[in-house]
C-alpha cells in the first residue's frame, strides 16, 4: 500500500472492520503521513480507543452488512476474531484455543448508508479497507458502486485458499465487474486498483 501511494501526501480511506487505530490497522501508516478517514467497527465500544488516538478521523461503531437486519455478533477472547459469521466462529473454536466471550444482538446498516451520512461533501475515496471476518462479501455488496468509487480496494477473501481458485473468487468476479483489477494479494487479502 505504501508503494501504491508513495507520492501522495494527504489522502482519505475507509476502514470497515477497522478493529483497533494501530493493531493490524490497513489504515495506520498513512494517519501517520497525514491522511484521514472514516473507520467503521461493528463492536460494542470499538471507537473509545480510535477517539483516543485517531481524532482526525471519523470513528464509527456500525456493523455493516448488505441489508439492514439483526444479526448476532459474536466477541472473541481476541477481538481480531469477533465476526458475524457463526460457521466461521464456530470453526475457529474447534481449530484454535480462542472461545467466544460474549453474543450481542446487533443492527446493521450498508455501507451506501453510511457514507451518505458521513462521507465528507466531495470527498473522494483513495482506498477502501474490508476486514469482517466472513461478511465481507456481503460489505462490498452494500456499497453504491456508482457513486462511491474508491481508487483502491483492499479485502479479505477467506474462501480463496490458492491463486489456483482466483478466477472463480466471489470478490475477484465482484470487483472485475465493477471495472478492477487485481494488483496484489497477502496471505488473506487481495488488492485491487480501479481501471476508470
Amino acid at each position: 500500500m505504501a508503494e501504491l501511494f508513495k507520492h501522495k501526501s494527504e489522502g482519505f480511506y475507509v476502514d470497515v472492520g477497522a478493529h483497533h487505530p494501530q493493531r493490524f490497522s490497513n489504515t495506520y501508516y498513512f494517519y501517520l503521513k497525514g491522511w484521514s478517514g472514516i473507520n467503521i467497527d461493528a463492536m460494542p465500544g470499538s471507537m473509545k480507543i480510535f477517539d483516543d488516538l485517531r481524532s482526525r478521523d471519523i470513528n464509527l461503531e456500525i456493523p455493516i452488512s448488505d441489508k439492514s437486519e439483526i444479526l448476532t455478533y459474536y466477541e472473541f477472547d481476541e477481538p481480531a476474531l469477533n465476526s458475524f459469521s457463526l460457521p466461521l466462529s464456530q470453526e475457529r473454536i474447534t481449530t484454535s484455543n480462542y472461545k467466544i466471550i460474549a453474543e450481542t444482538q446487533l443492527k446493521t446498516q450498508t455501507l451506501a448508508e453510511v457514507l451518505d451520512k458521513y462521507l465528507p461533501p466531495e470527498q473522494t475515496i483513495d482506498f477502501l479497507s474490508i476486514d469482517v471476518e466472513g461478511l465481507d462479501y456481503e460489505v462490498m455488496n452494500s456499497n453504491n458502486w456508482d457513486k462511491y468509487k474508491p481508487k483502491l480496494v483492499l479485502v479479505e477473501d477467506l474462501e480463496l485458499s490458492s491463486l489456483k481458485n482466483i478466477n472463480t473468487s466471489k470478490v475477484c468476479l465482484f470487483l472485475e465487474e465493477r471495472d478492477y483489477i487485481l494488483v496484489a494479494k497477502t496471505l488473506r487479502t487481495l488488492i485491487f486498483k480501479s481501471e476508470i
